[in-house]
C-alpha cells in the first residue's frame, strides 16, 4: 500500500521490507538514515526497543511504551505510535461517551485503550490473564474487568484470529450485550472469529485491514509530509490480500 501511495504521487520512493533480529535493531536503525532511508516501520517484537532508540518520541508513543513508526529528520531518529491515532481514524463514528470493551492487554490493547480513554470512551479492558488487564488499567486509568461485559464498542486486541480455524470460543464474547459496533485489529486473508461473531449478531464491524490502512496512512504523512492517498492505500492493501 505504500509503494502504491508513492507512485501515485510521483515520489521515487520504495518501502521495503527488512528482517533484523533484536540484537541488531540500534545498530540496523542508526545506520538507516545514513543509507538513503527516511522512516521505518516497527513490528513486534522491536516496538519496546524502537521507543528506547529514539531521541524524541511522541506523546502516544511515550504513554503507550512501545513505537511503531521511526522518522529520521535532521539527524535525529522521532518515535511515534500510529496504532491508536489509526483505531482512531478507521472507526465511522466518534466514541466519546460511549462504553468500550477491550480484549486483550498486549501492545495493541494498550494502544487501543489509550487511544480510546483519549477520546472520551468509558474503557474497559478484559484479557486471559488477569493480572495484565489489571496492570493496564492502573497504568492508564481505565477499568479491568475479569470477564467481558457488554459495551457499545468492542476491540478485539488479542491474537485470535492470526490462525485459520481459532475456535470463537478462545474469545468469551458469547453471553455478553451485542454491541454496535466492532473492531477487529487483526488482518489477514481469511475472515476471524471475532468478526464473524460481530456480523452474526448485527454489529456494525471495522476490519483489521482498514485499521492497518489509516495507521499506514499517518507513518506515511510523518514520513513524506504529504497528505496520504488513502483510498489508494486502501484498494492496493485490499487487491494484495485477496492475490
Amino acid at each position: 500500500m505504500h509503494n502504491a501511495a508513492f507512485e501515485s504521487l510521483g515520489l521515487e520512493w520504495r518501502y521495503v521490507k527488512l528482517p533484523v533480529a533484536p540484537d541488531a535493531l540500534d545498530e540496523t536503525v542508526r545506520a538507516l538514515p545514513e543509507s538513503g532511508y527516511r522512516g521505518a516501520n516497527v513490528t513486534i517484537p522491536h516496538k519496546e526497543a524502537a521507543l528506547a532508540l529514539a531521541d524524541d518520541a511522541s506523546d502516544a508513543a511515550r504513554a503507550i511504551g512501545a513505537a511503531n513508526t521511526l522518522t529520521f529528520a535532521d539527524g535525529s531518529i522521532r518515535a511515534d505510535n500510529t496504532d491508536a491515532a489509526g483505531l482512531l481514524a478507521a472507526l465511522p463514528e466518534e466514541p466519546r461517551g460511549t462504553t468500550a470493551l477491550i480484549l486483550g492487554a498486549g501492545g495493541a490493547g494498550r494502544a487501543a485503550a489509550w487511544a480510546l480513554r483519549e477520546a472520551g470512551a468509558d474503557v474497559s479492558v478484559w484479557n486471559r490473564t488477569t493480572e495484565r488487564a489489571e496492570a493496564l488499567a492502573a497504568d492508564l486509568g481505565v477499568a479491568s474487568v475479569e470477564a467481558p461485559v457488554g459495551a457499545e464498542l468492542v476491540v478485539n486486541a488479542t491474537s485470535v484470529g492470526l490462525r485459520p480455524g481459532d475456535p470463537v470460543e478462545d474469545l468469551p464474547v458469547a453471553w455478553i450485550d451485542p454491541p454496535r459496533l466492532a473492531v477487529e485489529l487483526v488482518y489477514g486473508e481469511h475472515e476471524t472469529p471475532f468478526s464473524a461473531w460481530a456480523q452474526s449478531v448485527g454489529a456494525r464491524v471495522v476490519d483489521g485491514l482498514e485499521v492497518l490502512v489509516r495507521q499506514g496512512a499517518l507513518s506515511f504523512e510523518s514520513w513524506t509530509g504529504r497528505e496520504a492517498p488513502v483510498e489508494v492505500m486502501r484498494q492496493a492493501a485490499r487487491a494484495s490480500r485477496r492475490t
